[in-house]
Order: C-alpha cells, then sequence, then structure tokens
C-alpha cells in the first residue's frame, strides 16, 4: 500500500515524522512483511525546510500524477497559512487526492485540504490553535474543537503533533487489524492506542497549568494512586496539610472547580482509560475508581463527557477498532 506525504516550506518536523514511522514500521500480521510503501512529496521536489534545522527531501507531485495512491497525507506546519493559497501547491494537493483511496491532514494540514475543496459538508478538526481559522476560512466544514482526529468516509483529519501518530496508527488498525497497531505502538513505547474521541485537551495537563507552582501536584498524584479509598474535604485537606477552611478556598482559586468536582474528575478520567483499554466490566472499573455504585458512576460520566459509561465503551473501545 503506498502513503505518500505532502510537504512544504515550514512544516513542524513531527507532524511529518510521527505518521511516517507508523506507516513505514507497519507489518502485516500473517507475513510480518512491511504493510506499506512510503513517499514525500512538494510542489517542485528538492529539499524543504521544517521548522528545526531539519531539511527534508522530496519528489515533484507530478512525479506521483496518475500513480495509485492508497493514503495521501498532508502535514501540517505555521507554513500551511501560507500554502492555502498557492495555486500549485492546491492544485497538486486536489489532484493527487482524487487518485488516493484515503486522504488525511495533521494539524493545519487540514487548512491545504480545505483549499483543496476537499472539506465541503464533512465533519473535520485540526489543532485547537487553528480551529477558528478553519472554521472561517471553510463555513461549509463543521470544525469539532475536542477530537484528536476524526475521519469522514475516506478523509481523515487529526490534531497536531502527537495526534497525528494516533491517527496513523488507526489507520493500521482500520487496515492490518488491531495486533499489528497494537504492536506497533508498543515498538514505539507509546503509553496507549488513544481513540480519536479522546479530547485534545489531557486532564492531567490542564490541571498543571492551573497550578503552575505545582501547590496541589502531590496531592493529585495522591488521588488518583488512592481512588478507592473516601476522598472526603476531610481527607484532602489532611493530605494538603492544611486546614479545611483555607484548603477549600485555595484549592478552588487555584483550580477553578471544587475539591469534590476534581476527584469526580480524576476518578472518571481513570475510569475512560480502562473503558478504553480494558474488557472489565462497568460494575469492576466502578469499583476500581472508587465511584460507590454504578448509577454514581453514570451521572458522574454524564456530567464529564456528556454520555454514560457504557456509551463511551461502545465510541472508544480498542476492542471495537
Amino acid at each position: 500500500m503506498q502513503v505518500v506525504f505532502v510537504i512544504y516550506d515550514n512544516i513542524v518536523l513531527l507532524d511529518l515524522a510521527g505518521p511516517l514511522q507508523v506507516f513505514a514500521g507497519a507489518r502485516r500480521a500473517d507475513s510480518k512483511a512491511l504493510a506499506y510503501d512510503t513517499a514525500i512529496t512538494s510542489c517542485d521536489g528538492g529539499r524543504i525546510r521544517s521548522d528545526t534545522i531539519v531539511e527534508i527531501d522530496s519528489e515533484p507531485f507530478d512525479a506521483w500524477y496518475g500513480a495509485p495512491i492508497h493514503t495521501l497525507v498532508v502535514v501540517g506546519g505555521n507554513g500551511a497559512n501560507a500554502a492555502m493559497y498557492h495555486p500549485d501547491i492546491v492544485h497538486g494537493v486536489r489532484t493527487l487526492a482524487r487518485q488516493a483511496q484515503r486522504v488525511c491532514s495533521v494539524c493545519s494540514g487540514a487548512l491545504i485540504l480545505g483549499a483543496a475543496g476537499l472539506l465541503k459538508g464533512r465533519r473535520a478538526t485540526t489543532h485547537w490553535d487553528d480551529c477558528l481559522t478553519l472554521e472561517r476560512a471553510f463555513p461549509d466544514t463543521e470544525v469539532e474543537l475536542d477530537p484528536i482526529y476524526v475521519k469522514d468516509g475516506h478523509v481523515w483529519m487529526s490534531a497536531g503533533i502527537t495526534a497525528g501518530t494516533d491517527m496513523a496508527l488507526a489507520m493500521v488498525a482500520e487496515d492490518l487489524g488491531p495486533t499489528p497497531a497494537l504492536d506497533l505502538a508498543q515498538s514505539l513505547l507509546s503509553y496507549m492506542v488513544r481513540p480519536g474521541g479522546q479530547s485534545q485537551f489531557s486532564p492531567a495537563l490542564q490541571r498543571q497549568a492551573r497550578d503552575t507552582a505545582g501547590r496541589f501536584a502531590d496531592l493529585h498524584a495522591w488521588i488518583s494512586a488512592n481512588l478507592t479509598k473516601q476522598l472526603d474535604a476531610e481527607t484532602l485537606a489532611e493530605q494538603a496539610h492544611m486546614s479545611l477552611r483555607n484548603f477549600h478556598r485555595v484549592y478552588a482559586t487555584t483550580m477553578g472547580v471544587t475539591p469534590a468536582k476534581a476527584v469526580q474528575a480524576i476518578r472518571v478520567e481513570r475510569a475512560r482509560d480502562l473503558l478504553e483499554n480494558t474488557t472489565d466490566s462497568v460494575k469492576t472499573i466502578c469499583g476500581l475508581c472508587g465511584f460507590g455504585d454504578e448509577e454514581r458512576m453514570r451521572r458522574a460520566f454524564l456530567q464529564e463527557t456528556g454520555v454514560s459509561p457504557s456509551a463511551y465503551r461502545s465510541r472508544f473501545s480498542l476492542a471495537a477498532v
């Protein structure tokens, strides 16, 4: 299967390198033979600047005109803002897309797909910082801010940087089955194969962003390691070595939520991981995460994610890949 990457000046190197490494390393489960051939193209070919000191060798678009392409990947980067208005780049992407069974973008590469007319009437995503630009430039596209990647027909789109790797792993799973994708993720030391519906916004990272001084970092780690305990405000205040009144005030001011809401969010975060990556029953997961009963877990999920635990698993479990 032929995978062709489209690049242009000032791409984000990791937007190319992550998916490229996935496709270059994927092997068929039956024979262990490499499953994909990869190529890198640009408008005129030659060496293309990335956002680092590394330059990338590429073939010209026309070297691939008329050739069968399984997957076309348009890479992202700050250069996309200029590339989307470059008529030769847009024409080349449009031409190559007609030859491809599957078309996708990483990060702001979505802007180039939009300029090529490939997103009309489709669901789309990109890096959260580019979503508004994509929405304004292409109002006939349904832009989704949250997912790390989306699939609409034969068009796939991911958020930036590491999300491109997640999308590529999902494509490998679609083409070859879940086992080669999971084997590949393990070889790349990937923590997990994230489903596309997972948020671009890591809850743990958001907590760190709010608590820049790290005042409650140890407390959050302790909560995550002790979810089955009774995590009431008194227990948390004692763990934080603060009076109950002061703890309530300082925590809410720093984190923007009450301690009880934070505990619920951490429990849901852990339950989501288990629903996505294990076959444990909802009842078992409920106990592991300290919800007490399934109805309490269901209410927490509805508040945090908008769906029930069973609905979340049916949409995002790796067993469904």
